[in-house]
């Protein structure tokens, strides 16, 4: 059973793992409190000490993390990891509102053809879905 909720996300993101240049993930699968996964092109062996970046937020977000599991797929491996500094839960946590902020301004393009500023996509998206963010309490 799962320690911490997880939160459906399709933001791309890069990691590096030491000694290595960096790779680009298709994308983030998930991210929680605790850790995140993504889908990777390649097996990354379980225990490896990587680094996870998402540059399109502002300031980019890069945390240190290591691999809890790697599974294959069809096509690519879904990677699992926990972070290694546990100071790094809060920014985990505005990360993560930060996906579902940009992830509703792509819905709202898509089903509604209305292109969001992220201001416009912040406001909307707190005032109907903040309130059911789950807290990390």
């Amino acid at each position: 059973m799962r320690k911490y909720i997880r939160h459906p996300s399709d933001i791309p993101i890069e990691f590096d793992i030491e000694g290595l240049a960096s790779h680009d993930a298709k994308h983030l699968n998930d991210i929680s409190f605790g850790g995140l996964s993504f889908r990777a092109r390649f097996r990354v062996k379980p225990g490896t000490a990587i680094v996870i970046k998402i540059p399109f937020v502002q300031p980019g977000f890069e945390v240190r993390a290591n691999v809890k599991w790697c599974c294959k797929r069809e096509h690519h491996y879904d990677v699992g990891v926990s972070f290694v500094d546990p100071d790094d839960a809060f920014r985990t946590r505005m990360v993560e509102q930060v996906c579902h902020i940009e992830h509703y301004k792509k819905e709202i393009l898509e089903k509604e053809g209305r292109e969001l500023t992220g201001e416009e996509a912040a406001l909307e998206w707190i005032k109907r879905y903040a309130g059911r963010f789950p807290s990390i309490d």
